[in-house]
């Protein structure tokens, strides 16, 4: 099992370039099964949950084409034939975003039979927003064995209808999934309190590029008129916010100067603004930002929220940060119910944080030291990096595997730019 060993101390300067979302990239793939022409995606992140929804979607019967070597960051989909829709526990249950898979299947082929999502150490992601989505469109939804499967009306014969469709909650994939749905469903759908993340509207102009009628992606109300048939297109995935977050982060907890190049600064204002407010200088371009430490870095109180707000996302990130800072911040995770399981492990390494319910309280400035640790999940890993990146001595951090899942290239684009930090163990490897 892979690990990190990173040497504190070393403030980072030069350029480090952002990869395309992941958070985008999966839904685009999913997009792929509603046409049977093929579809390319450009900027494709080399990370874990890419592969797997490549082994998902081929399972299926899709071609699928992971460019590698020359052509690295592209990705082609042909779905022309999908001899078995149903998405294997075996391959989903280490990626929650194979829920994504449901409504386009249903709507593409008329059944769907998808593994229920498992637990998650963050905390519930409920499908039920999918299900009663799904069956304001008209279909058939039950469960069996640990498996959801979905029929459209007339037994799988005939296409979803349009609906008008309040989502309870704000859901990001949720949002995503009844989109594709209602792009081949028959009539107008009608969705409101929708996510409005960017991932949102990336996967909304590739549903365009398809020859989908989308109004309003990247607001609360999105009206789809469904259409008979998606052709094949060709799209640019977007730059990762929370990637480019994060070695923002790196750079300010480091005392560094580090152009962060390749993102999309529209995209990170809540950020933006709470490092403004720590006391950070930031050069804003249109595709890169610079950070550069302005001297003793202050505290501040942030809440995660739903975007445009601050992601929840970037809050084990910005917790490392707080250790550093003069004063108590305070962090509120309204999100998800259990994502503080990195605060133990920062204690352990000289942090003052308490936790009462979704709260945490972070006294600093705290002088970090090296110590083992654990990764809990994707975020949690970024978070300890950071903090190691500060910490006096040699921190070894053991279950770098959920990192893989989410950035690419971490420990190369860290240590192109000063850090100390190598892997050791089996080094993951594209098939």
């Amino acid at each position: 099992m892979d690990k990190f060993v990173v040497r504190g101390g070393n403030p980072l300067l030069g350029t480090i370039k952002v990869s395309g979302a992941k958070n985008s990239a999966l839904p685009c793939m999913a997009a792929a099964i509603l046409t049977e022409d093929e579809v390319i995606l450009e900027n494709i992140p080399q990370v874990r949950d890419i592969e797997t929804e490549r082994r998902l979607l081929a399972a299926m019967g899709a071609e699928v084409d992971l460019g590698y070597g020359r052509a690295q960051h592209r990705t082609s989909i042909r779905c022309a034939t999908l001899s078995d829709p149903v998405a294997k526990y075996e391959i989903v249950k280490t990626m929650r975003a194979s829920s994504l898979v449901l409504g386009p299947l249903i709507a593409r082929t008329g059944i769907a039979r998808v593994a229920m999502p498992g637990g998650c150490a963050i905390g519930g992601r409920p499908i039920d927003l999918h299900i009663k989505g799904l069956e304001a469109m008209g279909a058939t939804i039950t469960q069996d064995h640990g498996y959801l499967e979905a029929r459209t009306p007339n037994n799988g014969n005939s296409q979803l209808k349009g609906a008008h469709i309040v989502f309870d909650k704000i859901t990001v994939t949720g949002t995503e999934d009844l989109l594709m749905a209602a792009t081949l469903a028959d009539g107008e759908t009608i969705f409101e309190n929708c996510a409005r993340e960017p991932e949102v509207s990336d996967l909304a102009a590739l549903l365009t590029a398809m020859g989908a009628k989308i109004k309003g992606a990247g607001t609360s109300t999105i009206q789809v008129h469904g259409v008979a048939k998606l052709h094949g297109a060709r799209h640019r995935i977007n730059p990762d916010r929370i990637e480019a977050g994060t070695f923002l982060l790196a750079g300010a907890i480091t005392g560094g100067d580090l152009d962060v190049d390749c993102c999309n600064p529209a995209h990170l204002g809540a950020l933006i603004a709470k490092l403004e407010s720590c006391g950070i200088r930031l050069d804003v371009g249109t595709d890169h930002i610079r950070v550069r430490s302005g001297g003793s870095l202050k505290s501040t109180n942030i809440s995660t929220e739903e975007y445009p707000g601050f992601p929840t996302d970037m809050q084990a990130q910005f917790m490392a940060l707080a250790t550093q800072s003069e004063g108590t911040t305070t962090i509120t995770e309204n999100i998800f119910e259990n994502r503080f399981m990195h605060v133990q492990e920062l204690n352990r390494m000289g942090a003052n944080i308490t936790v009462e319910g979704r709260t945490a309280t972070v006294r600093g400035p705290s002088k970090l030291e090296s110590a083992a640790v654990m990764c809990s999940d994707l975020r949690a890993s970024a978070s300890l990096v950071l903090a190691a990146l500060v910490a006096d001595g040699e921190t070894i951090l053991d279950r770098v595997y959920h990192l893989d899942r989410g950035y690419e290239h971490f420990e190369e684009k860290l240590r192109n730019v000063g850090a100390q930090i190598r892997r050791m163990g089996d080094v993951f490897t594209k098939k």
